[in-house]
């Protein structure tokens, strides 16, 4: 059973930046899709950022292009999650997902079929 676990969270002004870690305990990491997403109240959850298992690519939702940045350790087991030049529109919960893809479309599939932490929230005011 795929357990993960999301921390980094928190308050931060406008132009700040928080990096996020999703613990996987016992997951191979470079095995599986591997993502976050994000879920503001009222609105639907949305994919932000994803490491296909397929081919290895990444996909970057446009709001966050250029500001955001995934990696992951594999040796450690856990996957991040680098913010910078963050906006109050960035205020969500936000969640750690894994699973696998197909064609390299780790959003679409991480959406629909992914193992979900708990989420942490990211709270962006001045």
């Amino acid at each position: 059973q795929v357990q993960l676990t999301e921390s980094g969270g928190g308050l931060v002004q406008p132009g700040g930046s928080l990096r996020l870690s999703c613990a996987a305990p016992g997951l191979t990491l470079d095995d599986y899709a591997i993502g976050w997403f994000r879920q503001a109240p009222g609105k639907e959850r949305e994919a932000v950022s994803c490491i296909s298992n397929t081919d290895g690519s990444t996909y970057y939702a446009d709001s966050v292009k250029g500001r955001f940045t995934i990696s992951r350790d594999t040796a450690k087991n856990t996957l991040y999650l680098q913010m910078n030049s963050l906006k109050p529109e960035d205020t969500a919960v936000y969640y750690c997902a894994a699973g696998f893809d197909r064609d390299g479309h780790c959003s679409y599939y991480l959406q629909k079929f992914g193992a979900w932490g708990q989420g942490t929230q990211v709270t962006v005011s001045s």
